[in-house]
């Protein structure tokens, strides 16, 4: 029994490493196509658009709810202590270390990671990629180098976005409801956060984005079994794709902070 378990044990942790393997197999040739190939400029701007004017709406409703509901939360856990004074940077550093960048990307990866995982997997199914290598198309450079870069450098700016909506909605709430001295609730931000919690917070977005649109584009682009493949390829991707994300946002802050 003890022998099966360790069996079942080792093919788990070495089916791990065959997949992140080949992943990073894929990531290696799609960097060696960004470095050697010429952009498609028109598809890289085609998917800024789409992943990041495309998400603006969901990102506005998100960082407005967390920033006001950070706001409540810190208040009814520092009125006890009579620290009030405290719930500006607590919104603040929050929003910029962690909400921001976290719960942007994992919006993206709903809303566009998904989209381009079933994109790609329709294409690869329906034998549209194999009739582009047919044609001396490189795909890498047609479909996945755009999305990958486009992904990686909007990502920032829109955790810059909810960051910032979060901040202004927590300011609302403590001044306007919660009755918060406004002076207060700046200054205490003035002294308590440095320039460094908000780089970090975008180095974090940089690789939200890289790895949500790496894993998006890699189960896109290795989909099979038809239609029914599709649907598992996407559901597969977001789910690993979050997982990932989370892990990242733990190792990086560890790191960083």
């Amino acid at each position: 029994m003890l022998l099966r378990f360790i069996d079942l044990i080792g093919k788990i942790v070495i089916d791990i490493c065959n997949r992140a393997g080949k992943m990073g197999v894929f990531f290696y040739e799609t960097l060696e196509t960004l470095f050697t190939t010429r952009l498609k400029t028109k598809k890289f701007f085609f998917q800024m658009s789409y992943i990041g004017v495309g998400s603006i709406w969901v990102i506005i409703l998100i960082g407005v709810t967390v920033g006001a509901v950070l706001a409540v939360q810190a208040y009814y856990g520092l009125h006890k202590f009579g620290a009030e004074k405290f719930i500006g940077p607590i919104v603040f550093i929050s929003m910029v270390r962690e909400f921001g960048p976290v719960f942007t990307a994992i919006m993206v990866i709903g809303r566009a990671g998904s989209a381009i995982t079933a994109e790609i997997g329709t294409m690869r199914i329906t034998e549209q990629i194999d009739a582009l290598q047919t044609l001396c198309i490189n795909v890498k450079q047609y479909l996945i180098v755009p999305k990958i870069l486009a992904a990686t450098i909007i990502l920032p700016f829109l955790s810059i976005f909810c960051s910032l909506l979060g901040i202004m909605a927590g300011y609302f709430m403590s001044v306007y409801v919660l009755n918060i001295n406004p002076e207060m609730y700046t200054e205490a931000i003035r002294e308590s956060v440095v320039f460094s919690d908000i780089t970090n917070g975008l180095i974090k977005a940089v690789f939200f984005g890289l790895l949500l649109s790496l894993v998006s584009t890699y189960k896109g682009y290795t989909t099979t079994g038809g239609a029914r493949g599709v649907g598992i390829a996407t559901t597969q991707s977001v789910v690993l794709a979050n997982v990932i994300i989370f892990i990242a946002d733990y190792i990086l802050s560890t790191l960083m902070f």
